[in-house]
């Protein structure tokens, strides 16, 4: 039961999904942490619904593949995206790393950011038309591609500084404990295994090392992790395993 609320509170806080408070009031906020362990299931519930968005749309695939992707933009309320452009127009702005971090607060969107989502969005849209094109299980894809970037996520908190003072990051960030941590990994592992066999598994694996090397940089620039960093994280791993599924 206590687990079923922890999902509930992860959906409340990734997507739009409505979720009655009263259903996760008990839930305190020191104990937020501990949603991490629920974050695949949470990718799991956006994808489900963005595949069936994608098989259920007969415009050809180029436009369900369009639909499909701005679905898990609108479930989401384009949070993790916002996280992408905020950590692009901070990062590739070459400043000193006080500088970097208050870029990264400005709700305004720079060059920098509008680039890396329209790249983000582009290639999104067209690996998944790829996989549309090319494999009969692009919708697996499409399930499990979400789970991958939340469960790797986790990578991007535990062990790690949190480059702020404050800030919702802050609730997992250097925060979650080793037995949330492998749990996280460990339903993503067993979900992805489900929707994309064991070569997902591995491309998964491809896409978390490639994570760890994102992390390392953000490490040098900002001196840790913050909550846009992890929303781009997300983003990043997500489309990083699409791209290894094509072949």
């Amino acid at each position: 039961m206590k687990f079923i609320k922890l999902f509930l509170v992860s959906l409340q806080f990734l997507t739009r999904i409505p979720v009655p408070g009263r259903y996760t009031d008990s839930i305190e906020i020191s104990e937020y942490r501990r949603m991490v362990m629920a974050f695949p299931l949470a990718g799991l519930t956006v994808g489900l619904i963005s595949a069936f968005v994608l098989t259920q749309l007969w415009w050809g695939n180029l436009l369900a593949s369009a639909c499909a992707v701005l679905t898990i933009a609108m479930i989401t309320g384009a949070f993790h995206l916002d996280g992408l452009a905020d950590t692009a127009d901070g990062i590739f702005s070459s400043r000193p790393r006080d500088r970097m971090l208050e870029i990264m607060r400005d709700s305004r969107i720079g060059t920098q950011g509008a680039l890396a989502l329209i790249f983000k969005i582009l290639l999104h849209v067209l690996v998944v038309y790829q996989l549309a094109e090319n494999q009969a299980s692009v919708a697996h894809l499409l399930i499990v591609a979400p789970v991958v970037g939340r469960s790797l996520s986790v990578l991007l908190m535990y062990r790690q500084n949190y480059a702020r003072e404050s800030g919702m990051g802050n609730l997992f960030i250097g925060k979650i404990e080793r037995g949330e941590f492998y749990t996280a990994l460990l339903i993503g592992v067993v979900l992805v295994f489900l929707f994309a066999g064991g070569y997902g598994v591995l491309m998964a694996a491809v896409a978390g090392v490639l994570l760890l090397v994102y992390r390392a940089l953000i490490q040098s620039k900002l001196g840790g992790q913050t909550g846009d960093t992890l929303g781009a994280g997300i983003e990043i791993a997500e489309l990083l395993f699409l791209l290894l599924m094509v072949h």
